[in-house]
């Protein structure tokens, strides 16, 4: 599964009235992501205190809100270098202290493997922006080209995470008791799906780094056999 640019523009239409109606009220794009990174922050702290309920919905919420700062600066006419920059950066500060509260809050919890699958969830997703931003500085798929390779672009790891987030805190993550069971405490089905959508989004991030090598591969190629003009 990938989203193309195509569908990325009809997706950004979508928003632009609401985008509209906020430049309207006085809010400029960077102002739009420095919301939208608040928002995600709040969902962050909602996470780790293991309101995983409410948390999903407010990282989900702040992820959809990102998408008003580019387009209110397309809009408006006020695209910037700089924009970008800031956009780009508090995305990541954002996906950063998202995983960082699913750490804690599995770790209050004494969920052992919480915290390793949250770590290689992060690291593998970081990892997908990485090689997006390097070969952009490098000349390859300039702008958001690579965006539309890979299976598990932002978009996707934040629909996905948000539903195990939702439907984990649903289900319940504390553990409870078998009645007349041998041992102990049995593990919360809602955890388990929240180490699955985090498995989910490691492997599909792993696969997507891999295309995104192999995209820049193939450019690079072309580009050395492309006679200079």
């Amino acid at each position: 599964m990938t989203i193309s640019n195509d569908s990325r523009t009809r997706i950004k239409k979508v928003f632009e009235p609401i985008a509209l109606g906020m430049g309207r009220l006085g809010l400029t794009p960077d102002g739009l992501t420095l919301i939208g990174f608040g928002i995600t922050a709040v969902g962050a702290v909602l996470i780790a205190m293991q309101l995983w309920l409410a948390g999903g919905i407010v990282v989900f919420i702040g992820g959809v809100f990102d998408m008003f700062d580019g387009t209110l600066a397309r809009a408006t006419g006020k695209v910037s270098k700089l924009g970008a920059f800031m956009d780009s950066v508090f995305d990541r500060a954002g996906e950063v202290i998202v995983y960082i509260g699913i750490v804690l809050g599995f770790e209050e919890l004494g969920i052992l493997h919480g915290p390793v699958f949250a770590a290689a969830a992060l690291g593998s997703a970081v990892m997908v922006s990485y090689t997006r931003s390097k070969s952009d500085g490098l000349g390859f798929t300039a702008g958001t080209g690579m965006a539309a390779i890979g299976v598990m672009p932002r978009e996707v790891r934040l629909v996905i995470l948000s539903l195990g987030l939702i439907i984990g805190g649903i289900l319940g993550t504390q553990p409870y008791s078998i009645e007349g069971g041998a041992g102990g405490a049995a593990f919360p089905v809602g955890a388990y799906v929240i180490l699955i959508a985090l498995g989910i989004i490691t492997i599909g991030s792993v696969i997507t780094v891999i295309q995104r090598i192999l995209h820049v591969r193939s450019q690079a190629k072309t580009m050395s056999t492309t006679p200079a003009k």
